[in-house]
């Protein structure tokens, strides 16, 4: 299954012609199918819990990535195969997590693009869960609901808006 936002933009081309790109510290893995991906970003902050990031992804997500804020741990694991799947069907141009996964052999056929710091065996807890829509800060930069982020092998990057042709 092809995605909308197939055409592979290198962020080191849009640094080139963007000052203003925020480009986050954090070295990030792959582990699905797509090393590049972009879209809008829409936000989710928790601390190794995942409750509340399935209605997330079950809400749509053509045209747009879900960074997930776990605030580098990796303790417990913030996404599994399953979750990952029903990103890959919801539409998501890609995930980005500041934290872990788990089952990372479940997503290597996936067409879409997942980031993460490593991986864990660990599962996630089951408390309060996590928080939608919230400013991020990690990595150096900060992450706003509504902002555009390119990521490929080389970088994540921020801006405003998109800048793509």
């Amino acid at each position: 299954m092809a995605r909308p936002n197939d055409t592979i933009i290198r962020t080191a081309d849009i640094c080139d012609d963007h000052g203003e790109a925020r480009v986050c510290e954090l070295q990030f893995r792959d582990f699905a199918a797509r090393e590049h991906f972009h879209g809008e970003v829409v936000t989710f902050a928790t601390f190794e819990d995942n409750k509340g990031l399935l209605d997330v992804l079950k809400a749509g997500g053509a045209g747009k990535v879900l960074v997930i804020d776990g605030r580098g741990s990796m303790r417990r694991a913030l996404c599994g195969g399953n979750i990952a799947v029903a990103a890959f069907e919801n539409g998501w141009e890609g995930l980005v997590f500041n934290g872990a996964i788990r089952d990372s052999h479940e997503f290597a056929e996936l067409d879409f693009g997942v980031k993460a710091l490593g991986t864990t065996a660990m599962p996630p807890r089951r408390g309060a869960g996590g928080r939608a829509g919230e400013a991020l800060i990690f990595g150096g930069i900060a992450i706003d609901a509504g902002d555009y982020l390119y990521a490929d092998r080389d970088a994540v990057i921020v801006l405003a808006g998109p800048v793509h042709g």
